[in-house]
């Protein structure tokens, strides 16, 4: 392969550019591959509708597969938590990367934390899973939808438009911005996304070994198994449901939460199995997914009890 030119598709935002770059200096180390980005704009980055509005899944993946489908690169990286769970047809994820921390970060004006920010404050997010938490933590803000890319987001605490934003860690890590980060919120009270802080390298079904060098086992158990939650409760990527699964002693290690809209309503399960186990991460989320719904999830997500 060291005379093969990998062509890696990606969104042009600068954290989509950072995060790829990042998995073509991998690949190369790897496997001696030169690498070449090529540049995709998605729904996504069109759209200025609400994500909970703006089409859900697919909304930041579907340009990136049709690409890749039409050979205009060769394979396509992804922030997992944006990719749709249902498997594809023709294409498979060949590779997870180890993971980054998965932790949602306030970034508040005068370095406030969640608890002092003060009465009627005024906090932005984009993830209608964020405004559940945030409402339920602090029924009194202001929650505020907004949307465009890190820098923009953060601008509008700088300039007084916004007391905070809610941000996710993995990415702030990555475009090296933690600077602005005024509090990391605890994963095990505040789960996030499934698969937060995980980059997935998807490529055309028959062609995994391109990648495979990049998959991290511990890391795929876990994305995996929070993903699954996701699926067998039949969600979109932007539920609001929040998962955390960790590989720890010889266990795989779930747990997820449903949450109401308005915050006034939490589910949450916990469960293990023993890893490593190629079933594990299904028969744990089969678990914690049968909890949730005998507890009245359908009502929350709108899956089929």
């Amino acid at each position: 392969m060291s005379n093969s030119v990998v062509r890696i598709g990606t969104r042009g935002s600068a954290l989509a550019l950072t995060q790829t770059g990042m998995v073509a200096d991998d690949l190369a180390d790897a496997t001696g591959a030169r690498t070449e980005l090529v540049t995709i704009t998605t729904d996504g980055d069109r759209s200025k509708e609400p994500l909970s509005r703006a089409g859900g899944v697919g909304l930041f993946t579907g340009a990136l597969r049709d690409a890749l489908l039409a050979d205009e690169c060769d394979i396509i990286v992804h922030s997992l938590k944006d990719l749709p769970t249902a498997p594809h047809d023709d294409l498979v994820i060949a590779a997870i990367t180890a993971r980054v921390d998965p932790r949602d970060a306030l970034c508040a004006r005068d370095g406030l934390t969640l608890d002092q920010l003060p009465q009627g404050a005024r906090v932005g997010t984009g993830s209608p899973r964020r405004v559940a938490q945030l409402r339920a933590r602090r029924p009194d803000f202001e929650v505020i939808d907004i949307r465009g890319n890190v820098d923009t987001r953060l601008a509008r605490v700088t300039v007084g438009d916004l007391d905070a934003v809610v941000l996710a860690s993995a990415g702030l890590t990555r475009l090296g911005r933690t600077d602005v980060v005024t509090e990391y919120l605890d994963a095990d009270a505040w789960p996030t996304a499934p698969g937060q802080g995980a980059l997935a390298i998807e490529v055309r079904r028959g062609e995994e070994s391109l990648v495979a060098a990049l998959d991290h086992s511990e890391t795929r158990a876990a994305v995996e198994a929070e993903r699954h939650v996701l699926a067998i409760l039949e969600a979109g990527c932007s539920a609001p449901l929040g998962a955390r699964a960790v590989v720890d002693a010889g266990l795989l290690l779930l747990s997820a939460s449903v949450y109401s809209l308005d915050g006034t309503r939490v589910l949450t399960s916990s469960h293990g199995a023993v890893w490593p186990d190629d079933g594990a991460p299904l028969d744990v989320a089969g678990a914690v997914a049968r909890d949730l719904l005998a507890d009245g999830a359908a009502e929350l997500t709108g899956a089929s009890a």
